[in-house]
Order: C-alpha cells, then sequence, then structure tokens
C-alpha cells in the first residue's frame, strides 16, 4: 500500500475513494485513531513548529472522552474528519449497523470527510456513505501502528513515495507513537527538500486546496531549527 502505481490498479475498483489528491504542489498530512492525551498535543506541536495545517480522522469516541484535545485540533486550524465511533470493520457489519456508527461520530465530529477504519469497508457502505462524506483513504501510508516495523522503515515508507498530491497517513495514537515520532518530522523535513507545500483536505473535490504553507519559508524555517527539533532515534492484511 506504500507505492502510488498500486493506485492506477485500485482507483477503478474503488471509484468513490480518494486515494490522491490533483495537486502538484502540495502533500496531504493526515492522522488517525485520536485525539490522544500527549500523543495528540504532540503531533500539533510538530505542525505548529512548521507551520503546517492538517487533517485529523478522529474516533467519536475519543472525541467523547478528550473534548479539550479536539478543541484544540478545531482552535489550531486543521481539517477534521470522521473515523467512525469505535474504529470498526465494515467487513464484519451490515450496511445499518456500520452507517450507525459513523453517524453517532458525526454528531460529536461534525465532518465531510469519513475514513474507514482499517481500510476495511463494503462496496455497499462506501456507496451509501459517498452521498454524504468524501472518502477519504491514503496513497502513503506510513506503517507507524505497526509494531513489527523500526522507526526508519516507517520513515522510508514515506520518503520513498511521496510526492505532490499525495495522501499520508500517521496515526495519533499511544500505539503508534514511537514510530510516529520518530518518522513525522523527518517526513516533514523530507518533503521540505522536495520543494513541496502542505494543504487540507476539502469535501469538494474540485475545490481549490487550502493553501497553509510554502516550501521557501519551510527551508527558512528548515535551516534555522533542523538539529534542535528532530527528535533522537529510537529503536526498535490491514491498510491502516
Amino acid at each position: 500500500m506504500f507505492n502510488p502505481r498500486i493506485l492506477t490498479l485500485l482507483k477503478p475498483l474503488l471509484p468513490t475513494m480518494t486515494w490522491e489528491i490533483e495537486d502538484r504542489e502540495n502533500v496531504y498530512l493526515t492522522f488517525d485513531d485520536g485525539p490522544t492525551p500527549d500523543i495528540t498535543p504532540y503531533v500539533l506541536h510538530t505542525l505548529e513548529h512548521y507551520g503546517i495545517k492538517a487533517t485529523f480522522f478522529c474516533l467519536g469516541k475519543n472525541v467523547e472522552q478528550h473534548h479539550d484535545l479536539f478543541r484544540a485540533i478545531v482552535e489550531a486550524g486543521h481539517k477534521i474528519g470522521n473515523h467512525s465511533y469505535s474504529h470498526i470493520k465494515g467487513w464484519g457489519m451490515s450496511t445499518e449497523q456500520y452507517i450507525e456508527d459513523v453517524e453517532l461520530a458525526n454528531a460529536l465530529v461534525g465532518s465531510d470527510l469519513f475514513r474507514p477504519p482499517y481500510g476495511r469497508i463494503r462496496k455497499r457502505q462506501a456507496e451509501v456513505l459517498s452521498e454524504r462524506y468524501r472518502l477519504v483513504m491514503g496513497g502513503i501510508v506510513s506503517g507507524d501502528y505497526n509494531q513489527k516495523l523500526s522507526p526508519k522503515q516507517c520513515l522510508h515508507n514515506v520518503t520513498e513515495y511521496v510526492r505532490g498530491g499525495s495522501v499520508v497517513v500517521f496515526h495519533d495514537s499511544v500505539k503508534a507513537y514511537r514510530n510516529m515520532k520518530y518518522a513525522l518530522p523527518r517526513s516533514i523535513e523530507h518533503i521540505i527538500g522536495l520543494g513541496l507545500g502542505f494543504a487540507t483536505i476539502q469535501a469538494d473535490i474540485t475545490a481549490t486546496a487550502d493553501m497553509t504553507c510554502r516550501p521557501v519559508a519551510l527551508r527558512v524555517m528548515h535551516e534555522r531549527n533542523r538539529r534542535m527539533w528532530i527528535p533522537e532515534e529510537s529503536d526498535g492484511t490491514e491498510i491502516y
């Protein structure tokens, strides 16, 4: 799932899904599974440091439990997406049950974007949800949630294939923290080095990207702060 060339095979099979954006100038950072105490604040601080806006696909149950963190995401100007209420797998549920869980989350999240947990969603579920939401997958999956992967492998999963228009998937969850903490700032540095900017995902597929930062300014920040900010190295069938 890390190679954008695979998208040429998947797009015709899942036409209601967004895997990448038609935008050669920007990369779209996304975060799943939050908000999570300690983890989400680290992500917000990192993004603020670089002047980047991202798209957060939040779990309804976490928004309910940590509403202060959810408000912090919103107030920082990031885009919000729906990631279901209980992180369900659509393959094992009826369409009615699946939609009910998504709508329960949206009563808390209030978004026009939806990303299915694990990437597991049935065709009929996708068809129904696409009438109300833009369904967003991810063409570049860091794999930070996979504790069998090293932090360096997760970084490689991003830097090897990222390009303008890529939708990059990270997680602001406890399970992903070790890998994400290592890979996120280094991925940002790599993207800056490619001369790309960053933007958030909008519901209207034809809408102009929300331009939030530009490579020239970022390169200046990069040279001034890279040694201070990048953390020390760490040790150590589903899409995401």
